[in-house]
């Protein structure tokens, strides 16, 4: 029997940080973490996530890998909802990065917290 998503979302989040956008911003804003979108080129055109790179969830581990090799960068992960985001995050723990946060908001909530409408 398959598990469904939103129980292996909210699993997943017990070993993880996650945190609202504006606790990230306003954390991100003293450390200089890395602020990384993993939604699809698409989403991201039609809604910018200022402040962000996006590295789509599909390329993330060899992407970020090759880009931002330090195990230590504090990375915030967001994406539409949260949830791919947390599976993103697991995956970048499990490749060795130990400063890994997750953005838990939808991306309107992200957007607003950037100053976006």
């Amino acid at each position: 029997m398959l598990r469904p998503i939103p129980e292996i979302i909210s699993e997943a989040r017990e070993d993880l940080r996650c945190l609202s956008a504006e606790d990230a911003f306003a954390e991100q804003s003293t450390n200089q973490g890395l602020i990384t979108d993993v939604r699809e080129p698409a989403e991201v055109a039609e809604k910018p996530a200022p402040n962000s790179i996006n590295i789509p969830r599909g390329v993330l581990e060899m992407k970020l890998s090759d880009s931002h090799p330090d195990p230590a960068q504090t990375l915030y992960i967001h994406c539409a909802s949260g949830a791919r985001a947390t599976l993103a995050a697991e995956q970048l723990r499990r490749l060795g990065y130990q400063n890994v946060t997750v953005i838990t908001c939808a991306i309107d909530e992200l957007r607003k917290g950037q100053g976006e409408a």
